[in-house]
């Protein structure tokens, strides 16, 4: 919550001014008056300290500051997203440069990918090679959440995007 202009009770406040030139300390209202002056809000930064530091904001700024900060936690607040490619074994290297780049773009768009490689017969060992190859080409922005899954007909592996 933004504290401003005539909700700040403190006797005195450390100022701050519009182009961040610091002010020094100044009674209230007397930081009121010239926050009506040059037509900006006076917005309260932290209550720990005493005098609180209080700055000079043009109008609606901090409101609109506060708001996008509440969004950037919503997006980061988000559950991940898995979402899943399928691959052969026997993939060209065009199909395989275009998983891969999808994959890339999945994951630096914050969705984990699940790597999902059907298999028929006893093409077990190719299918692990090709996810290992995947996971090395990846590993810059993805991590895996645990090892090569092998079972029945198919090999999976899900990777976790990095932290930015």
């Amino acid at each position: 919550m933004i504290i401003m202009n005539e909700k700040i009770k403190a006797s005195e406040v450390q100022l701050t001014g519009v182009n961040g030139e610091p002010l020094g300390i100044v009674p209230t209202s007397e930081a009121l008056a010239m926050a009506k002056v040059l037509k900006v809000d006076l917005v309260c930064e932290s209550l720990l300290s005493s005098p609180p530091p209080c700055r000079l904001i043009g109008r609606g700024a901090a409101k609109q500051a506060a708001q996008q900060e509440k969004q950037q936690e919503r997006k980061r607040e988000r559950p991940l997203k898995v979402k899943e490619l399928r691959l052969t074994p026997h993939i060209e290297d065009h199909d395989y440069e275009t998983k891969k780049d999808q994959a890339e773009r999945l994951l630096k768009s914050g969705d984990a990918v699940l790597l999902n490689v059907r298999i028929q017969g006893k093409e077990g060992a190719q299918a692990k090679e090709l996810l290992e190859r995947l996971l090395r080409d990846l590993s810059h922005c993805g991590a895996k959440q645990s090892g090569i899954q092998l079972s029945g007909k198919q090999a999976a592996v899900q990777l976790n995007p990095k932290a930015l």
